[in-house]
């Protein structure tokens, strides 16, 4: 199942992907915010053990699922863009990059829920990146992390779309124009 008006936004961490499907809900977009956070806000709460840090399986198995469900719960009135803060294939990638094993079955559902082929991805940019208590990845580990998501989107058939480090409405702008193009 394809669905030609979900588009992906992605990129390491702290590149500003949050702000910028923020700033595209203000304009009337329909955005689904992203799944990681809110596993890990969770899984602080209750002290669980599928985080990143504590256990990579459990967290990676946590997100593919939250992912899949997000994708099931778009509501499909119209065909109005729709953004996604990552996308199911952040977790395959994230899956790779940590030697966490991909079943047979989980790559034929990233193969199976499909996106529009236009994936925008948001490079790194050291002077709004920062750390808190949900991103502790290194800036290595950013640099990282977007050439591998580059990587495993572009392995995937999709068309990488490189977000220039420009102002938020700028960025907006260049979303949709490429999205009309």
């Amino acid at each position: 199942m394809k669905k030609d008006n979900f588009y992906i936004i992605t990129g390491g961490p702290g590149v500003g992907k949050t702000t910028l499907i923020d700033e595209l809900a203000k304009y009337n977009f329909k955005v689904v915010q992203e799944d990681a956070r809110k596993i890990i806000k969770q899984q602080l709460t209750v002290s669980g053990e599928g985080l990143p840090w504590k256990n990579k399986e459990l967290y990676a198995e946590l997100m593919f699922n939250a992912s899949v469900r997000s994708y099931d719960e778009v509501d499909l009135e119209g065909s109005m863009p729709i953004f996604f803060d990552r996308g199911i294939l952040d977790s395959i990638c994230y899956m790779k990059m940590e030697n966490i094993p991909i079943s047979k079955e989980k790559n034929e559902i990233s193969k199976k829920y499909a996106y529009n082929k236009k994936v925008f991805i948001l490079p790194p940019w050291k002077e709004i990146y920062k750390t808190d208590d949900e991103r502790k990845q290194s800036w290595d580990e950013a640099q990282l992390t977007f050439t591998k998501m580059k990587e495993i989107y572009s392995e995937y058939g999709y068309k990488v779309i490189e977000v220039p480090k420009i102002k938020i409405r700028e960025r907006v702008d260049f979303l949709l124009n490429e999205i009309n193009r």
